[in-house]
């Protein structure tokens, strides 16, 4: 009866233990997700009421970037963002990019979008639920994660940075010109 005793407790521990939530680990940006890693899936509803789905896009190169209205760092990217990215390889099938809009309701989003010239698609967040899967949910934006054609994680940037969006474009272009 002992021993029994001694496996139950001993089983109770190790299901105890498997059931605890992971830590969540961010980098110094405010990051979850690490370059390599399988992007975390999720659905959004674009301003449009299109649902995406992100795995849904896989054979596609994917830009995802995280934005609001009340960012002003985001205002000065998407400009930059609509003529370099989006405008160059919009009609392009194997491209997609997707504005993620950080809890903020349809009216002000579709302003927000049509204020800043952006004609990219723009979704919505509530809660901010997708951006908690890859930042954490306190963390600021702009964000752009650029994800390859098996879902993988390939580059994350951070505020708007020339340099940085240089390497990001060039990034994309080479992406798209690999067969």
């Amino acid at each position: 009866m002992k021993v029994v005793k001694s496996l139950m407790f001993i089983l109770f521990v190790l299901c105890s233990l498997s059931g605890k939530a992971q830590e969540v680990v961010a980098d110094s940006t405010g990051y979850i997700v690490r370059v390599g890693e399988m992007a975390p899936n999720f659905t959004i509803t674009l301003t449009d009421g299109k649902k995406v789905t992100l795995s849904e896009l896989r054979g596609k190169v994917v830009m995802l970037q995280f934005t609001a209205s009340w960012c002003g760092v985001c205002r000065k990217e998407m400009p930059f963002i609509e003529k370099d990215i989006w405008l160059k390889h919009k009609d392009n099938s194997a491209f997609a990019l997707i504005g993620i809009d950080r809890d903020e309701p349809l009216d002000k989003v579709i302003a927000f979008g049509k204020s800043t010239g952006v004609t990219y698609p723009l979704g919505l967040d509530p809660g901010a639920d997708i951006f908690a899967k890859y930042a954490l949910r306190n963390a600021g934006i702009t964000r752009n994660v650029l994800i390859d054609k098996d879902g993988r994680i390939v580059m994350l940037t951070r505020l708007y940075n020339e340099e940085e969006f240089a390497a990001l474009t060039k990034k994309i272009d080479e992406m798209l010109s690999k067969k």
